[in-house]
């Protein structure tokens, strides 16, 4: 078998533990459908090992496409046809959700009708609301650490190697969030680039659907898939600012791992200027959880779930206090905010640079309401650094930025201006063709190699 990775020149694994990880867009053609053949075969031992999975069944499809064969899978808050979604529900299985569903979410009908390979339906945390991840997949890098959520289950599909991507929601976070916690790519879109039809809403306002995959190449073939009204170009921003007061905010390892990451960006030949964010990020936060709360709240509040997840149920009678009149003002207040905190955030730049999150991934414990350790301002932490991109309607993109002094994954964040996802992801192309960290393998795979760990001269 030979499979070639991206670039001979940079190696898979940084720190030297083993041959990494391919992307779909470093396999040759004729090696593609016997990669996916592997990678369905390997999902169920990968589900044995980190319950990633709801339900695992392969769809075959003679779809002729631009992502011909591509194996992915789906956060389990999408109808298909006959199926519709458990939403990561307690207690709640998706043949018992309510009424099957008689057409396929928007995004599985695009990326299917390409022929794509959709393997099954990931774990996701309770109706999306949840960023820790606490309670369903278990993190590859490290059991004892968050996998991240709400999109807890994709991440970690895509990071143990059971599929190349998987599509995931991000409402203020919940993409970018598990990208860093099991050390993947992730794309979050310009508010209203992906259509959200057939997916469960939490903030209507906020919500996008996006992905998580090994590389930004794999994301930039899938893209134009998802988001057909927009023009995808390869070139990389011109200028790109670095929001240093939020590097400086951050945890030591954080620091030192996004540091390196941005000299890496500067050597892709942008011009690389210092601003300043921090206010104006946090200015955005009580504005959007006002919204968060008082949407999901008018969508859910009604469920029966205070004995099922009582945390859950708390989180969403917040919102039903929440007056039509406060909801209104809030999205009033943030609307003609927005172009001023935007020239603000950017100047003259084209895109930001600042890290995914301020802390290091927490550990389970931390991150458990049922844990004596419990700090409820981890949770808070985790988004600090995403939220204001859902507020503002940015896209952006995660990419593996390093590893903290645990050997855990960093990211580091890429914002834009709404429409520019093209750039940033060329951008973030471009740093991955410079390094490795996207392509080493889980600490808890070592003894348990993937498929996709196979790679030729």
């Amino acid at each position: 078998m030979s499979w070639t990775s991206q670039n001979p020149d940079v190696p898979d694994d940084p720190c030297g533990a083993g041959p990494g990880f391919t992307d779909w867009s470093g396999l040759p053609t004729p090696a593609r459908a016997e990669a996916a053949a592997t990678c369905a075969a390997w999902a169920p031992r990968v589900q044995a090992r980190f319950g990633c999975f709801v339900e695992i069944g392969t769809a075959e499809t003679d779809t002729a496409g631009p992502l011909a064969g591509l194996l992915y899978a789906a956060k389990d808050m999408f109808d298909s046809v006959g199926r519709s979604p458990g939403c990561g529900l307690p207690g709640v299985a998706a043949d018992t959700a309510g009424p099957a569903a008689e057409r396929a979410a928007a995004v599985l009908e695009r990326l299917d009708g390409a022929g794509a390979r959709r393997i099954g339906f990931t774990t996701m945390t309770a109706l999306a609301y949840e960023p820790s991840g606490v309670g369903k997949a278990l993190n590859p890098w490290n059991r004892d650490i968050v996998p991240g959520g709400s999109s807890s289950g994709s991440a970690v599909a895509v990071a143990a190697g059971a599929v190349f991507a998987a599509l995931g929601s991000d409402t203020a976070g919940s993409l970018r969030i598990p990208a860093q916690a099991c050390g993947v790519t992730a794309w979050k879109p310009t508010y209203g680039a992906v259509p959200v039809a057939g997916a469960m809403t939490l903030a209507p306002s906020l919500d996008t659907i996006g992905l998580l995959a090994r590389s930004a190449r794999d994301i930039q073939l899938m893209a134009p898939v998802l988001a057909t009204g927009m023009a995808f170009p390869s070139k990389p921003p011109a200028r790109v600012a670095l929001l240093s007061d939020t590097v400086e905010a951050s945890e030591a390892p954080i620091q030192a791992a996004c540091r390196e990451a941005m000299e890496a960006v500067a050597a892709c030949g942008v011009s690389l200027e210092q601003r300043s964010g921090l206010p104006a990020i946090e200015a955005l936060s009580d504005p959007l959880f006002l919204i968060l709360q008082a949407e999901a709240a008018a969508q859910h509040g009604g469920l029966a779930l205070a004995a099922r997840d009582p945390t859950l149920a708390r989180r969403l009678a917040k919102g039903l206090d929440i007056t039509p009149d406060r909801l209104v003002a809030a999205k009033a207040a943030l609307s003609g905010a927005t172009a001023p905190i935007l020239d603000s955030l950017f100047g003259e730049a084209d895109a930001l640079l600042l890290p995914v999150m301020p802390i290091r991934t927490p550990p389970v414990a931390v991150a458990d309401p049922a844990s004596p350790d419990f700090r409820a301002a981890t949770l808070y932490q985790l988004s600090a650094y995403t939220r204001f991109v859902n507020a503002l309607g940015l896209p952006a993109v995660a990419v593996p930025a390093g590893f903290d002094d645990r050997g855990m994954p960093v990211a580091l964040q890429i914002v834009g201006r709404p429409g520019t996802d093209g750039a940033l992801l060329a951008l973030a192309a471009a740093l991955q063709a410079r390094t490795g960290w996207h392509r080493r393998r889980p600490s808890d795979i070592t003894d348990f190699p993937s498929p996709l760990a196979q790679r030729g001269s």
